[in-house]
């Protein structure tokens, strides 16, 4: 199975397991499932050299889609606290927009930093959904 389709169906499978399994509404906003992890794609080329210092693991990360990119119209850009970090790597992002596309809460924090001299080792991306 390809790569890219194995992704988008892990994702849906977890994300169907969430559902199901879904608490009652009162405990629903202090849990949240673990659906995907992904390197940040454009390290290099944002803020994240910037702001290295001031970031840490476990920190809230916003995911905001922009369905009109020209080099991907599935792309998912990553912030944290208002300023772009990079992306969701084109070959992760499929199943994450989609679902952001249909409404469905998703969040994300920085899940692993690592001062690698490999950019898409130093921050990985957890993204969650909220039960």
């Amino acid at each position: 199975m390809p790569p890219r389709r194995l992704a988008a169906l892990t994702f849906a499978l977890s994300l169907a397991l969430c559902l199901v399994l879904a608490p009652t509404p009162a405990a629903a906003q202090r849990i949240q499932v673990l659906v995907h992890s992904a390197p940040l794609a454009g390290f290099q080329y944002y803020a994240g050299k910037i702001l290295w210092d001031e970031m840490q693991e476990g920190d809230r990360l916003a995911l905001v889609r922009e369905s009109d990119n020209r080099h991907d119209p599935h792309a998912v850009r990553v912030e944290w606290r208002g300023t772009k970090l990079g992306y969701l790597p084109r070959s992760d992002n499929r199943a994450v927009a989609a679902e952001m596309d249909k409404g469905t809460p998703i969040g994300a924090r920085i899940g692993r930093l690592s001062r690698d001299p490999n950019p898409w080792k130093r921050l990985r991306v957890d993204v969650y959904v909220g039960l």
